[in-house]
């Protein structure tokens, strides 16, 4: 039960510790029943339409192959209609590759010669939307066929609960700290950890990583600056994955900066609001100062693309699009052409720790939900052009 005694402590240090303990307390019982460590997350089915609007194909082309026996039936057949889980869409996905003319069409992934693509999602303002548009775009992109790592850099893990692990309840596994720490560090591999999404794969964190900042101040040094940590760890995993997002912390420290030493292209969610608009504008001139910084230091920095992304958008809000549109006629390509709507079913799918793509429509307004995954949908295509750009493709 929470408690309801008043809390009195003598001191302000009793006080702050009561109120986390508290807290804490509360906060696990509610998600050890809301989110039990014996309820495995999962994920749904997709209708046949589904699946054909995933692969690319037509509904007709999608019979016309089962009947043909080109791809096998998948296992959930209800009332006559197919369902396929995401395993059995990535099966497909390999057998329509061995048979296109077309390389790549329905496995888009990195080829020989391709370079890792390490996208950061990182802004110093909170509420900017970072982990709730990595998820979404680690989603999209694995139901488009990549292999993909989410790396979550940041001590609170939300992106950690949102692939599943829950840290408040009792995950006590390895994580990117672990990985990245100045004393024995331990192979990424032994870190990353499979999620309940096929495809997509996990670096978790948890608040013991929060120690990289502390041990970075005291044990960074020429022959080994903190600025390659990451950079380091992701040179162990590369062949694995076609793209890596990580989210960043809401703070410009250690774990950001190594971040953008390693990424080969960034992101700047911003939600278009004065306050956030003028906070960014802090924030980039540290990343500047910073940049130079690590870049005399020995760092090589270069990012395919650096954007802004408008996040949590509201057509129907005229501050907010004239704020959009000073961005757009200030920066002009670097502000993205989609933008995240803010959308109830986006913040409902984000309460139950999901993302739009896991929501059943049906579960939701129809209309509402349409917004919010062509939204999402747009975020990701645009995305996926530049990483197919930054491959030397179309």
């Amino acid at each position: 039960m929470i408690p309801v005694t008043p809390i009195e402590a003598d001191r302000p240090s009793e006080l702050a510790t009561d109120i986390s303990e508290r807290l804490t307390s509360a906060i696990r019982e509610h998600l050890m029943s809301a989110f039990a460590p014996d309820n495995t997350k999962s994920l749904r089915a997709f209708s046949a339409p589904e699946a054909a609007e995933l692969l690319g194909v037509s509904a007709q082309f999608l019979r016309k192959a089962h009947a043909e026996e080109t791809l096998p039936e998948p296992a959930d057949i209800r009332g006559g209609r197919r369902y396929y889980s995401v395993t059995e869409l990535r099966e497909a996905r390999h057998i329509l590759e061995a048979t296109s003319r077309k390389k790549g069409r329905y496995l888009p992934g990195r080829r020989d010669g391709d370079k890792l693509q390490v996208w950061q999602l990182m802004n110093f303002k909170g509420g900017s939307s970072k982990s709730t548009t990595t998820i979404h775009l680690a989603h999209y992109l694995t139901l488009r066929g990549y292999k993909v790592l989410v790396m979550d850099l940041d001590p609170q893990g939300s992106l950690t609960s949102m692939c599943g692990i829950s840290p408040e309840i009792e995950f006590d596994g390895l994580t990117m700290y672990d990985a990245i720490r100045y004393e024995d560090p331990v192979p990424l591999a032994d870190v990353i950890q499979e999620t309940y999404f096929p495809g997509l794969s996990l670096a978790p964190s948890r608040l013991m990583l929060s120690e990289f900042e502390t041990e970075s101040a005291v044990h960074s040094a020429p022959d080994q600056p903190f600025f390659t940590r990451i950079r380091s760890a992701l040179e162990q995993v590369e062949a694995d994955y076609d793209i890596v997002l990580m989210d960043s912390p809401p703070q410009l420290g250690f774990l950001t900066i190594s971040g953008m030493a390693a990424a080969t292209s960034l992101i700047v969610p911003l939600t278009p609001s004065m306050l956030d608009v003028s906070s960014t504008a802090q924030f980039m001139e540290l990343v500047g100062a910073y940049m130079g910084v690590i870049e005399d230091a020995g760092a090589k920095l270069h990012y395919d693309n650096f954007r802004f992304l408008i996040t949590r958008d509201e057509p129907t809000d005229v501050p907010s699009q004239q704020l959009t549109s000073f961005m757009r006629a200030l920066f002009q390509d670097r502000v993205m052409s989609s933008t995240a709507l803010k959308s109830t079913a986006i913040s409902d799918a984000t309460m139950l720790k999901q993302s739009i793509y896991e929501v059943v429509r049906s579960d939701m307004t129809r209309a509402t939900y349409d917004r919010a995954k062509q939204s999402m949908d747009a975020v990701g295509l645009e995305i996926e052009t530049m990483v197919q750009k930054a491959w030397g493709r179309s």
